[in-house]
């Protein structure tokens, strides 16, 4: 910048907007490893709960929310006072490991949080801020205390970019991991979905650990996530995640919750796996637990504990202003009820959001727990790729299409989907008739939907096996009023790629 205050900077072609030379100096200087920069063009100065105002004065609802760091969105009051009142105070901001009395509250109130089982028997540790430093110590935790190597982890597993970390993950290449399927209704892995598909994956857990020549040998540990979230929103069914637990348990293998994106009230329940009820012998966590700073511990049953002193140690693991951030927001999570508020209004948007998966056959599937949703999309088939709505006017207009039966509902009256299409909210408590025939993935239509949406003003992002699956990870204090408005672009952003498909290959999208 030159000094200028008008918002362009100069140059040969006369005045450019500041946002511009920002980013083509971005562009110019930083790896080729960035993300979403590429796919979001914009420079935010100013945020607020779910607003982004970007340097060039746009204004865009954030349904990325750091991705999933946010609990509370941007700046929320409570976070902005409790940083504030640390910086006020002259506490030391760096602390190694030593006892603060910021640490104490933040340890105080997560243990507040915790499943019961856990909280009572629990111990804490602090790592490097990174969800990923968190799951490297909860592999190592596990291997010192079995004296064991191996690691069971899950197809379409997202758990960082660090060494182990990235060994546990889908996309790994060589590891010292065995790989199981996890359930997924519209790409099963056994072609057929449901409770039958997620049966099959049980028994074939049990079968690599029993047969004494499946060159499974008994591992140190499992370590899943109760939503996979990068693999693409897929929700683990209540009833395998307790088939899960009581594998491991019979076998004395700990078992690892992966809960960095899924915690602090984002599906519904403070932590994931209360949805099933089941209580880990470890879980990992990082994003909204720091109040959108950096922070990560591990939480484990105290027989686990065999550290020596220094035996997982890091310069930053003892960041109070992330930890009065922290502290903050999961008493706030938990005494406004969040959690709740999650699971009503998610229930409200998946629902709404059936009616895209009926209008355009580009969306393949929808799904989701609580405030954690995805929408995959498919290659349509060329005739009809779009249809025109039947009476309604967006995701929730008048005339929409009666829900599906609920479970336990009449079976001589099924509504399966239609070919290639399937629809799941809140996957473990709705298994119905697995989705047929699904059909290809579609990165470029997903990639042009996030186009239509950032053109629209919704920041979504993308996952998923392909990068398919449109992905909203809005804040826990999203209004209805909030929702609506993200609906309504997002239907829009849908209808005018889906448009575009039906012009055929090579048409531009509007």
């Amino acid at each position: 910048m030159d000094g200028r205050t008008d918002g362009s900077e100069g140059g040969l072609g006369g005045a450019r907007p500041a946002h511009e030379g920002i980013l083509r100096r971005q562009a110019a200087r930083e790896s080729s490893a960035r993300t979403y920069a590429r796919a979001l063009p914009i420079v935010p100065v100013r945020a607020r709960g779910l607003t982004i105002e970007g340097a060039d004065g746009r204004r865009y609802l954030d349904c990325l929310s750091g991705a999933g760091a946010l609990a509370l969105g941007h700046n929320h009051p409570v976070v902005l006072e409790a940083v504030r009142a640390v910086l006020d105070s002259g506490a030391p901001l760096h602390a190694l490991d030593l006892a603060t009395p910021v640490k104490d509250a933040f340890i105080t109130e997560l243990f507040h949080t915790l499943p019961p089982g856990l909280a009572d028997h629990a111990r804490v540790q602090f790592c490097g801020p990174a969800g990923t430093d968190a799951v490297e110590v909860a592999l190592k935790l596990v291997r010192t205390a079995t004296g064991r190597t191996g690691v069971l982890a899950f197809t379409g597993a997202y758990h960082g970019m660090t060494a182990a970390a990235q060994d546990a993950s889908g996309h790994a290449t060589e590891v010292r991991v065995t790989r199981l399927p996890y359930p997924y209704d519209y790409r099963c892995p056994f072609g057929t979905g449901g409770e039958a598909g997620a049966e099959l994956a049980a028994r074939w857990t049990e079968y690599l650990l029993d047969d004494p020549r499946s060159g499974v040998p008994t591992p140190a540990g499992m370590i899943l996530e109760p939503v996979q979230g990068e693999g693409g929103v897929i929700p683990a069914p209540d009833a395998w995640l307790r088939r899960m637990r009581q594998i491991t348990a019979d076998r004395s293998i700990p078992l690892i919750a992966d809960e960095i994106q899924t915690g602090v009230g984002r599906t519904g329940a403070f932590w994931a796996v209360e949805h099933s009820g089941i209580t880990p012998d470890v879980m990992v966590l990082s994003k909204a637990i720091g109040g959108s700073l950096p922070l990560a511990v591990v939480v484990y049953r105290d027989d686990l504990d065999v550290w020596e002193p220094g035996t997982h140690a890091g310069t930053f693991r003892g960041n109070q202003l992330a930890m009065a951030a922290g502290t903050a927001t999961l008493a706030y999570v938990r005494r406004h009820r969040l959690a709740d508020h999650a699971a009503t209004l998610g229930t409200r948007m998946l629902t709404q959001l059936r009616t895209l998966a009926d209008r355009f056959p580009c969306i393949g599937d929808v799904r989701g727990r609580g405030l954690m949703i995805g929408l995959e999309v498919v290659e349509p088939e060329r005739e009809g790729a779009y249809r025109e709505p039947r009476g309604c006017e967006g995701p929730h207009g008048e005339g929409q299409r009666p829900e599906r039966p609920a479970e336990g509902s009449d079976p001589a009256q099924p509504q399966a989907p239609r070919d290639g299409a399937g629809v799941s909210a809140n996957r473990s408590t709705s298994h119905g008739p697995a989705p047929r025939a699904p059909r290809p993935a579609a990165p470029g239509l997903a990639a042009a939907i996030r186009q239509e949406c950032l053109r629209r003003g919704l920041i979504v992002e993308l996952g998923g096996r392909h990068a398919s699956v449109v992905r909203l990870l809005p804040p826990l204090t999203i209004t209805d009023e909030q929702a609506t408005a993200v609906l309504d672009r997002l239907a829009d952003a849908v209808e005018a790629v889906a448009r575009g498909a039906a012009d055929g290959p090579g048409r531009p999208h509007p």
